[in-house]
This record gives structure tokens, sequence and C-alpha cells, in this order.
């Protein structure tokens, strides 16, 4: 007998049809002999119908009242999706994250889980229960519902998916699996069949849609496969996945893209030791991850740095920096939001030089202005005004040839 944990997104429960199918799948999976056990996001656009109904109340509401807010759409799609698994004949039971053992920190809006108690599960899953569990939350030492943050119910899965030692992690969403760019920003895309945790970790962490970083970095760090697949059909979707190997002729494997970020420029800062710390540790005190780092130098010793962050993150940062500015006397603080960034990720690039220069010829010669650069051994980033975004993904992946020509 094998234990599966299989996730499914909003979309994929988002009325009543959808649950009903997703029933069947699951259903169909215990039939097969399997233990099951299920983590369900919140139906459809619940997620933002709540938030925008909370802005209603309040234009900055508590972020702990957020979270008791949000985890309700979660309990909704469970307990659903329970009584039509139930209707079908099937033993299950539906849990809150708390009621599955899932123990978060007190960063509410964006807890991070730092243990799983999984007796409860597995009482469940030996009185042969589904498990039907809400993803996207916890409950942290003060016995308060946390929240994950945007994707946390790929994060859930991944976790419980480790903690139960399962055979494997199923991640069904709206598309067959990973693309090597997104198919609403380039034409004729290829589907990637098997994709490293590195790599699958860059493209989410810049931009793809497709998993929650955190949920890659667990799966690496508890070597739990992942098999991203569409809940639309039985189609083979894509291996997330320790690779030894690649196809050797695979420089490139996907490019992401990613408008939702904020460049922030700090003017006038003094350029002495340890003014860089001051920055970003008090950037990172207040949870504001920053993704791209450039520092300019100016003239008598004074400097400019700027930085990306996501654009979820503005406030916090703004309110942040403009304490430390006083601190530091610099000069002024400026958040851009016609900024996008794009990441072209290959491991191929390893052992493949040339990659960068091939990226900023590609956008050079096309007249798209590079504002910002970061590169690793497996990825190229660069900010550009988000106007000229769609097109150099176009151009980067017919360059890179990573679309399928015949479509």
């Amino acid at each position: 007998m094998s234990l599966i944990v299989q996730k499914y997104g909003g979309s994929s429960v988002a009325n009543a049809d959808r649950i009903k199918n997703v029933a069947n799948r699951i259903v169909n999976t215990k039939k097969q002999g399997n233990q099951v056990v299920v983590i369900v996001s919140a139906m459809g656009d619940s997620t933002d119908d709540l938030i925008e109904l909370a802005r209603q109340i309040s234009p900055n509401p508590p972020k702990r009242e957020m979270d008791m807010l949000l985890s309700t759409g979660e309990q909704v799609s469970i307990s659903l999706l329970a009584m039509a698994i139930q209707s079908m004949g099937e033993k299950v039971i539906s849990l809150t994250g708390a009621q599955a053992g899932i123990k978060t920190n007190d960063f509410y809006s964006k807890a991070k889980i730092v243990d799983i108690d999984s007796n409860r599960l597995k009482e469940e899953l030996d009185n042969g229960n589904i498990l039907i569990v809400a993803g996207f939350q916890g409950i942290n030492e003060k016995n308060d519902i946390t929240t994950l943050g945007r994707g946390g119910s790929d994060t859930t899965a991944v976790a419980l998916a480790a903690a139960l030692n399962a055979d494997s992690c199923e991640i069904y969403t709206d598309v067959d699996g990973v693309y090597s760019a997104d198919p609403r920003l380039v034409k004729n895309v290829k589907k990637v069949n098997l994709i490293s945790y590195s790599e699958m970790l860059t493209l989410a962490s810049q931009g793809s849609k497709v998993l929650n970083p955190r949920c890659v970095e667990l799966g690496q760090l508890y070597n739990v496969k992942i098999h991203v697949r569409s809940s639309f059909n039985l189609n083979e979707g894509t291996m997330v996945q320790e690779v030894d190997k690649l196809e050797k002729d695979r420089v490139i494997t996907g490019i992401a893209h990613d408008y939702d970020v904020v460049k922030m420029t700090i003017f006038g800062i003094k350029d002495q030791p340890g003014i860089a710390k001051t920055i970003f540790k008090s950037l990172a005190d207040n949870k504001v991850n920053v993704r791209l780092i450039a520092q300019s130098s100016g003239e008598l010793g004074i400097n400019n740095i700027c930085f990306i962050i996501d654009k979820d993150s503005k406030q916090d940062a703004i309110e942040t920096m403009e304490k430390t500015l006083i601190a530091l006397d610099g000069k002024k603080i400026e958040a851009l939001d016609d900024v996008a960034c794009i990441t072209v990720v290959g491991a191929g690039m390893i052992t493949n030089p040339g990659v960068a220069a091939d990226v900023f010829a590609v956008l050079g010669d096309n007249n798209i202005n590079i504002e910002m650069i970061s590169t690793s051994e497996i990825s190229v980033a660069v900010v550009i005004e988000s106007k000229d975004c769609e097109r150099a993904a176009n151009l980067l992946a017919q360059y890179f040839e990573i679309i399928d020509t015949e479509l």
C-alpha cells in the first residue's frame, strides 16, 4: 500500500462540478489500494475576495486578524470536498491546519512551518480515512491561526509528504506541468518533463507561478519528488527531483518573468563599512525579502543603493527605509513600480560559458535597456522596464530555442 499526497489549487475546486471532479480522482486513487492525504486551497478567487472585503473595512487591517479571516477560505473547500467524497461511499475526514498538527512560527501572513505533529494524521489513516487537510495555514505557540503566504498550500503538501514519508507528492493545478516560459506571455512554449530542484527553485523564486519556492526548498531538503499535473486530465506532468544528468543539449530550461516587483533606490548613502549591513538587516528584521542588489559609487564618498523587492512588501520596505534613512543621514528614497524582472535559467549554463553575454546582446540589439543584473551558476536575471517585459521574454525564448517552432 502506497501513501499518496495530493494538492489541489483554487481553480481545481472553484465550483461544485470541479469539487466533484476532484472527489472522483481522489476516490479512484484510494480504490487503487493507496492511502490518500489531500491538501486543498480556497475555492477559486475567494481569498482575493476576502482580502478586498477586509480592505473595505480597514485600509491597513492587522495581520493577525487577516490570518483569522483568510483561513476560512480553506475550511469551506475542505468541508465541501469531504462531503462529496462521503457521498461516494468512502470514509473521509476534513482537518484544519491546526487539527492536522501543523505548527508555525509567529510571523502572521508569512508564517513558516516549524514542526508537524503527525499522530492524528496517522491515526486517521490507520482507521481507513481519506484525509482532506486545509492548505496555507497552521497554528503558532499562542494557538493563533497563521497563514503561510501566497502559494502556501504547495508548502503544506510537501511538508506533509515529508512528515509522513509519503511515496508520492502530486501537485494538481490548471496547467499540464512546468513550461519553458509562461504560455500567457510566450507562444508555443514547451512542457518540461523533468526538472531539477535547483532549476525549479530559481524559476519559482523569479516569478514562475506553478510552484511556491518554499515547497521546492522543502522538496530538495527532504528529497520529496514533486509531480506537477493538471487536475483536468490524466496526462503526465513534470517531475521535480534531484537530477544527476539532464539532457546534454539543454543549456536553458526556462525563462521566468515577474511584474510584481518594485525597484527601490536609497540616495546619498555614505561610502563606509557597515552601511549595507544596517540597511539590509533592518529590512530582514521586518520580513522584507530582497531579491537583487546593486550599488553605484558616487562622488565624495557618497553612494546610491538599489534593490528589488516584491510589491506586497512595498509599504513595509518604505516605512523601514524611512527610519533607516534618518539614522544613516541619507538623502531620499525612491520606489518605482514600472519595472519587471526576466530570468533565464538552466543547469547547462555551468558548463556552457557565454549565456550572460547572449542575454545582454539579445536585449541590447533590440533596444531594451537593462537597469540591474544578477547572475548565479544557473541563472541570469535582469531588471527592465515593465513595458518591455513581454517582448524580451519572446526574444529570449526564440534565441535560446525553448519554444516549439513546429507549432
